[in-house]
């Protein structure tokens, strides 16, 4: 029995933790109507986030929250998102999330007509 304690002990001495991800870095508080936290692994993600709850005790109560979190691809590409979640949802923004195209000059300029002319107003 004690050869297999030792044997057990040495296998765990020797095992490869490399590829295991580690917290290195973990901030965090928490308020009765804020938040915030951050953190960093070894292997160079990071996340941090910020939260209110803005219009405390009415109708339109809701947590708002701002953060952002990077992390390399198995590609080797840096990804970055900032974002902001709230009552109309999670609103991510970064450089590799698509963006619809530009609006071209001539819809725009019909968009502000019919905004600038109300059905009711035309004749």
């Amino acid at each position: 029995m004690k050869f297999i304690v030792l044997f057990a002990c040495i296998a765990v001495a020797l095992a490869d933790v490399s590829h295991l991800d580690t917290v290195v870095r973990f901030d965090s508080v928490v308020n009765p109507d804020s938040y915030n936290y951050a953190y960093e692994t070894s292997k160079g993600i990071r996340a941090e986030e910020a939260g209110v709850l803005k219009n405390a005790g009415s109708e339109q109560e809701a947590i708002e929250a701002t953060g952002s979190f990077s992390y390399t691809s198995p590609e080797g590409e840096n990804i970055a998102v900032q974002y902001v979640a709230n009552e109309l949802g999670f609103q991510p923004t970064g450089d590799h999330i698509p963006q619809p195209p530009e609006i071209p000059a001539l819809i725009q300029k019909a968009l502000k007509y019919l905004a600038d002319h109300p059905p009711a107003a035309r004749k």
